[in-house]
């Protein structure tokens, strides 16, 4: 088992994390019998690691929140953390989900420092109701242990709805290092911005894109809000994405593209129009005809066709495919052919399940 980073890897690894970088959501690989198939969890985690990945996020939406309530939460942040320092060298940004009540996700905070995790990710839904001073609280209560990565949810998998005061508050936390903004709204992403901004936090809290809808324009987008009078600018510096756990060779190509371009200040039409593509294949991956009841199914099966996982099991057997879900992904799979990394995936299936 892996242990709690030491000073200078954990000091390296939020280095990396400030400077942005592509992290995907890791999913949870299932036995018939619902069970966690440790094999193909490996394989899943020495995927991302070879795709380029720097970092990975764990325990989170993608992972299934339904870990916790079947004693898998340990095991599996645990398994990724193993396998990921046994298959490199180089330095990763691992993050931890953190959800539930304030005791359970600072008892989350503790298991996940004591495994070498960097960073947690913080959803807020199973506090919905509660006062803004009590989420606050909240948070505090949980960067006391781990440098904390906030987690703008969609309302449509459970997210609350946080305006930018609230933003400013949590932005002005003193171990809060990133916000992940996944609200797939872009009146809620800039209300984030601005609370960073109202917090003279700009250069403490590092924006990560969780709009699967709207990936390259994040990272390609220069976001101005205004201070006292004057523009205030943030940039997307990276990505903690639920799409980015498909095709990841491909995502690591896109955002390093992104990178480029932004940075020399002219973004190609060809870069800008990949964004309407990169959206087309979320729209199938995530089930958006269907409210996103397949979400976590969608990316199941890609990663079942290219051989990664056995099958599309949930621990929730009522989450799966919608109806047309099947055929939409093998629709953009057809459009959008060279997006994914089936030949890599090919090339290199044997090794990773070894």
């Amino acid at each position: 088992m892996t242990g709690k980073a030491s000073p200078d890897v954990q000091k390296a690894a939020l280095d990396l994390l400030r400077a942005g970088t592509v992290i995907p959501a890791h999913p949870l690989a299932l036995t018939a019998a619902r069970e966690l198939d440790e094999r193909r969890q490996r394989a899943l985690t020495r995927y991302y690691l070879d795709a380029g990945s720097g970092g990975l996020a764990v325990g989170v939406h993608t992972t299934q929140f339904a870990i916790r309530e079947v004693g898998l939460y340990d095991r599996v942040l645990s398994l990724a953390a193993e396998t990921a320092a046994a298959w490199t060298d180089r330095q990763l940004a691992m993050v931890a989900g953190l959800a539930g009540p304030t005791a359970q996700a600072v008892a989350e905070a503790k298991v996940a420092v004591s495994l070498g995790y960097n960073a947690g990710l913080l959803s807020l839904a199973a506090l919905k109701g509660q006062s803004e001073d009590q989420l606050i609280a909240h948070c505090e209560a949980v960067a006391a242990e781990i440098p904390l990565i906030g987690f703008y949810l969609q309302s449509a998998v459970g997210g609350l709805h946080l305006d930018a005061n609230f933003w400013a508050r949590f932005a002005a936390i003193q171990n809060v290092v990133a916000i992940k903004v996944a609200p797939f709204n872009r009146y809620k992403t800039i209300d984030v911005v601005r609370g960073i901004v109202a917090a003279g936090a700009e250069n403490k809290v590092t924006l990560y894109t969780g709009n699967d809808d709207h990936i390259v324009l994040d990272l390609v987008t220069p976001f101005t809000v205004m201070r006292d009078g004057q523009p205030v600018t943030m940039r997307f510096k990276g990505g903690l994405l639920g799409h980015w756990s498909v095709w990841t060779k491909g995502a690591v190509e896109i955002f390093n593209r992104c990178r480029e371009e932004a940075g020399k200040g002219a973004v190609s039409d060809e870069l800008l129009g990949l964004d309407a593509r990169v959206t087309d294949c979320n729209s199938a991956f995530f089930d958006v005809a269907n409210n996103f009841h397949g979400c976590i199914a969608g990316c199941h099966e890609i990663l079942r066709r290219q051989g990664l996982l056995e099958g599309i099991w949930c621990l929730d057997p009522a989450e799966g495919l919608s109806p047309g879900q099947a055929e939409e992904l093998t629709r953009v799979s057809q459009l959008h052919a060279d997006l994914a990394d089936d030949a890599f995936v090919r090339a290199n299936l044997e090794r990773w399940l070894a």
